[in-house]
């Protein structure tokens, strides 16, 4: 299992207050109620405390490109948090 993922998870549920929400690898924003720009920012925000890491604005661009999903998310937490370990 992702070692960043439950942790990734515990933000979206804050983030769109939904204690129940389990995230799969192929869930999109249009997966998820609430999701628009306003929550993506704060979303991005909230991992990037959580986990202390940063994206870059291209990175974020990159994960609302067509294809991009959680499961990319996840990825990219990873790298992220690989190059700074």
């Amino acid at each position: 299992m992702d070692p960043y993922r439950e942790q990734v998870q515990d933000v979206f549920r804050d983030v769109f207050d939904d204690p129940s929400l389990m995230l799969k690898d192929e869930m999109t924003a249009d997966d998820i109620i609430g999701w628009d720009s306003l929550a993506h920012i704060n979303l991005i925000i909230a991992i990037e405390r959580r986990l202390r890491v940063r994206f870059a604005t291209a990175e974020i661009s990159r994960l609302k490109e067509n294809g991009a999903n959680i499961g990319s998310l996840l990825d990219l937490v990873a790298r992220k948090r690989k190059s700074s370990g």
